[in-house]
């Protein structure tokens, strides 16, 4: 059992899931569902500070082998594109929208990068990153509770 939180823990700090995969597997392995919610909400939240401070201090290091580099450049044209207008128009409430919505590509990762790249107020912008996280957790937690509700 303790395995699972730390299976929910894992995916909700992951790039690939975060707490929108996390929080369904941790409510389909049968784990009390409030738990799994608040051990979720906080691993993906914490992801920001880890991130600012990659993106912060160690980013640059990366940046010296070609591999890397064109990856953060994929990277950054892709978060440009996809939620620069957004943001940059919006702000702070631009980039709650922007990370609470559940679907791929959206997240405290493309947060924390749009952060990076926008040059916003990192504390501000760690709020609105956890009220999004929040609201995006809920909505997955909702839905997920409704659908196990209904097909049991």
């Amino acid at each position: 059992m303790i395995i699972d939180y730390i299976i929910a823990m894992l995916w909700s700090i992951s790039p690939f899931g975060e707490a929108k995969v996390g929080i369904p597997y941790g409510m389909l392995r049968g784990l009390n569902i409030y738990i799994v919610f608040v051990i979720c909400l906080i691993s993906n939240v914490m992801v920001f500070p880890l991130m600012m401070f990659f993106l912060d201090k160690v980013n640059h290091y990366f940046l010296k082998w070609n591999f890397y580099k064109k990856s953060a450049i994929y990277v950054a044209r892709k978060a440009k594109v996809g939620s620069g207008d957004k943001i940059k128009k919006y702000g702070f409430w631009g980039l709650i929208f922007f990370v609470m919505l559940p679907v791929p590509g959206t997240g405290v990762y493309a947060g924390s990068i749009a952060t990076y790249l926008f040059k916003m107020d990192t504390k501000k912008a760690f709020l609105a990153n956890t009220i999004g996280i929040f609201f995006s957790s809920a909505i997955v937690w909702g839905t997920t509770y409704l659908t196990i509700k209904g097909s049991s």
